[in-house]
């Protein structure tokens, strides 16, 4: 191992998470189990380890047991009534069959004080990859995503069809942080339960409350801390708020969608407040593998317009390398050959973008003198040409037509399809992309949302709990960080929770 680390930093030591590096065999099935803690028997398992001696287990105080793990230079003392002793004893008690099924952040806890989109979507990619994730609402006002979607129904039932979206496997607990009982519970759930904490209030919000990163530090060092605004925590707009529409607009997406006929035109879905989720996901995932390394916790300060700025990343180099600046083009890419044009019955969009392809493209068209032009020069000074020459070619067939000839000739093309049609597309069936609920609370019948983006070989996202109403784990939470069913009563009571 190398010196001078730690190799047991929680919070994911619990989660089965040893590095393989420094720990090359973990022997599972010959560990013996002859202690007591906390309803695990443990004596000296045979742990493997690349130098030293590997684990010893060191005699265990009454009310503060603890592990000594040895390897190398190397040792260090884990409370086991820390999350981090625990987590190890975890790890170590897991069958072979678990450990294999095991999800990414199983054992992680998250808090998400967040709402609307960007930071719900974070902590959902987190649920669905296994960790424990308790949403934290206002009780007066709850996540405004609550009442957006078509079904005003739902929407008045506060389950509507954006807060159900990114609102599976996860708990709901109702505080008023507004009240001082309800930022006692928050603090008390960081304290004794959480490893990361998400908010995306305005900035300073949580820190005027004394729920700020430096306040929560100091009663748990190695807790992950991120905070999701418009511009960020500080600087010029530090103080501004916004949403996805807005930030379009500020960071030049808007002015660069649309054609010159149309103007600006704001991009459709909101890409911004996914993409800031996403990203929000990542970091958080970041944040921990690094607490897991140098036993330090981590604040994270993402703003939307970083995000839609890396979102033109290309864009942005060439305008500050040369000038250039985006024009609005419409369907009308950088060559003729990418471009979206009407067939026999609507659009198809070419994306013959490379030299091979190019080729490919024309000679599939019967334009083989045209294949073999494929200089940029050529691209860039006949672009009217070629464009006029496509459009004419493109008439002769359908848009389905035009996708089945081309794909076949490994030419890159798609009919141009509306959101209700693409849903229908076998291929996500095939990708598992979409999640079924049977059954949700208030909903009234079966309810699909999207999954992940991507597909694991073993251990990948998954949803085992529909969406919850509002505060509706408030006592189960509450009770399992120590609060008695009279506490919470008082708390009620006072309106610091419901």
């Amino acid at each position: 191992g190398a010196p001078g680390r730690n190799r047991t930093h929680d919070p994911l030591v619990r989660s089965q998470v040893l590095y393989p590096t420094e720990l090359r065999a973990l022997d599972l099935k010959s560990a013996h189990y002859s202690r007591a803690i906390g309803g695990l028997k443990l004596s000296r398992p045979r742990v493997q380890f690349p130098h030293g001696s590997g684990p010893e287990v060191s005699p265990i105080p009454p009310r503060k047991p603890s592990i000594q793990v040895r390897g190398g230079t190397q040792s260090s003392q884990l409370d086991t009534g820390t999350r981090c002793g625990h987590l190890l004893l975890s790890c170590v008690s897991f069958s072979e069959e678990k450990r294999k099924a095991m999800r990414p952040f199983e054992g992680v806890r998250i808090l998400d004080c967040t709402h609307v989109l960007a930071g719900p979507f974070a902590t959902y990619q987190l649920a669905v990859l296994g960790a424990d994730v308790i949403k934290v609402e206002d009780p007066n006002e709850p996540d405004q995503s609550r009442e957006s979607g078509a079904d005003m129904k739902l929407n008045k039932a506060r389950m509507g069809t954006g807060f159900l979206t990114q609102g599976s496997n996860k708990r709901s607990i109702a505080l008023d942080l507004k009240t001082e009982g309800g930022r006692d519970a928050l603090k008390r759930l960081v304290k004794d339960w959480a490893d990361v904490l998400v908010e995306s209030y305005r900035p300073g919000a949580f820190k005027a409350l004394g729920l700020g990163y430096e306040d929560l530090a100091r009663i748990k060092p190695k807790l992950v801390y991120a905070s999701m605004t418009a511009y960020g925590q500080d600087g010029p707009r530090g103080v501004q708020t916004a949403y996805d529409m807005a930030i379009q607009a500020t960071a030049g997406i808007t002015a660069s969608t649309g054609t010159e006929a149309s103007g600006p035109i704001k991009v459709g879905a909101p890409v911004i407040d996914y993409a800031t989720g996403t990203t929000g996901a990542f970091a958080i995932s970041a944040a921990l593998y690094q607490c897991l390394r140098t036993g330090k916790g981590q604040y994270i300060d993402m703003a939307m317009l970083d995000v839609a700025l890396i979102l033109q990343a290309s864009h942005v180099t060439d305008h500050l390398h040369s000038g250039h600046n985006p024009k609005r083009a419409g369907n009308k890419m950088r060559f003729a050959e990418s471009s979206v044009f009407e067939t026999k019955d609507g659009l198809v969009q070419l994306a013959a973008s490379n030299r091979r392809q190019h080729r490919r493209f024309y000679a599939a068209i019967g334009e083989p003198a045209e294949a073999e032009r494929t200089s940029l020069d050529e691209r860039y000074a006949r672009y009217d040409e070629k464009f006029a020459m496509i459009a004419g070619k493109m008439k002769e067939k359908t848009a389905d037509e035009w996708e089945n000839y081309l794909e076949a000739r490994h030419v890159p093309a798609a009919r141009v399809r509306e959101l209700r049609e693409a849903l229908r597309d076998p291929q996500l069936e095939h990708r598992g992309l979409l999640h079924r609920h049977d059954s949700v609370p208030g909903v009234g019948k079966p309810m699909t949302v999207p999954l992940a983006a991507f597909k694991f070989a073993h251990g990948g996202p998954s949803v085992e709990r529909p969406p919850a109403r509002v505060g509706e784990h408030t006592d189960e939470v509450l009770a399992s960080v120590g609060f008695s069913a009279g506490e919470i009563a008082t708390l009620r009571k006072a309106g610091a929770v419901a």
